[in-house]
């Protein structure tokens, strides 16, 4: 039962006792270190704790320049985090990337725009209900990953929009505490492409080496055509596959958990959801979809690509290969090192408000 729930994670192991030593880092303990805690005085100019001191809420955000990168974690291991909370104003969900580096890695292991890696699809906020990733009211952001890492885990986050934000709010907790030798690292990577009439598939993720496993798909589909949009197939080509993928889905909506075209009905559940079906005059349609394998995590042994088909149907019954804008999250555990992420997109390239 231990390797259905590494690192305590679940209730097999919540009872169990354990050396591990837990911190957590926010803007009153940006290192995270014991002790450390709600030091800062109140700031200049009326503050709110004027009239309490120290102690009370005098630091409880960050200010970030504009275009300018902060550093948010940097711990020596080894451990492993277990819950990271952020809210910020919905501009910064696309023009905000985090970044997460493993080990004194040069690359990250984590690139994604901010509200993709927490499932709030377009640069649009609402709420997700999931064991994984949970975003609550107003814009509470959540992710219960394991992350362990053996040497140092340092996590950033850019921001790549013209104005200052005066108040990123954070938290990231983790433990110090022994990694098993067969723990794996925590991966996930942003893709956007525009699909066409001639090659009507949507890459969710390539280039992957080393053993490791697949754990979950976040989706934002912008449609461009009217009618169903999720005819396509969710495939996996593993450990040499070329034209034929081992792992092959019935339908976009399958993969994803619904049926019959969603009957327009959205969901959220632990471990999958459709949480997004936006439609208002003025406007193409957009959803927000999520699927975590967890309990199902697709395994390989020397590489991986992921992909996705755009299609729907034409009016004679045959499916119609569509031209439908789509970005994904991409997440799983491998060893390191990585393969090279795919430069990535700049602002105008991720912007869909």
């Amino acid at each position: 039962m231990s390797n259905l729930f590494p690192f305590g994670m679940g209730f097999p192991g919540l009872a169990q006792l354990s050396n591990a030593e837990t911190r957590s880092i926010c803007a009153e303990n940006p290192t995270g270190e014991k002790g450390k805690g709600a030091m800062a005085p109140p700031g200049p100019g009326g503050h709110p704790a004027d009239n309490m001191g120290t102690g009370w809420k005098c630091r409880a955000c960050l200010r970030l320049e504009p275009n300018s990168t902060t550093t948010l974690a940097d711990v020596e291991g080894p451990g492993v985090i277990q819950h990271i909370w952020i809210t910020v104003e919905e501009r910064l969900y696309r023009d905000g990337i985090l970044r997460f580096y493993w080990d004194d890695e040069e690359t990250p292991s984590v690139e994604v725009p901010l509200g993709d890696f927490f499932c709030n699809a377009h640069g649009l906020r609402y709420d997700v209900n999931s064991m994984m990733v949970c975003v609550n009211p107003n814009g509470g952001f959540n992710c219960y990953w394991p992350m362990p890492f053996r040497k140092r885990a340092r996590i950033t986050f850019e921001t790549q929009n013209p104005k200052p934000v005066d108040c990123f709010f954070y938290q990231i907790t983790y433990s110090l505490t022994d990694v098993p030798d067969d723990a794996a690292y925590f991966h996930a990577q942003w893709r956007r492409s525009m699909t066409t009439r001639e090659n009507p598939e949507h890459v969710i993720l390539n280039g992957v080496r080393g053993q490791g496993h697949y754990v979950g798909t976040a989706c934002a589909w912008t449609q461009f055509s009217n009618g169903w949009w999720g005819e396509g197939e969710v495939k996996f080509f593993m450990d040499g596959d070329k034209e034929f993928p081992t792992i092959c889905g019935t339908g976009t909506e399958d993969y994803f958990g619904g049926a019959w075209c969603f009957d327009d009905r959205t969901y959220s559940t632990p471990f999958l959801g459709y949480p997004l079906y936006r439609k208002v005059a003025g406007e193409v349609p957009r959803h927000g979809l999520y699927r975590w394998h967890v309990m199902d995590p697709i395994r390989f042994k020397k590489d991986l690509r992921v992909t996705v088909q755009a299609l729907g149907w034409w009016p004679n019954g045959k499916f119609q290969p569509l031209t439908d804008d789509i970005a994904t999250v991409a997440y799983w555990y491998q060893t390191e090192p990585h393969g090279a992420f795919p430069a990535f997109p700049s602002v105008e390239q991720r912007w869909s408000r």
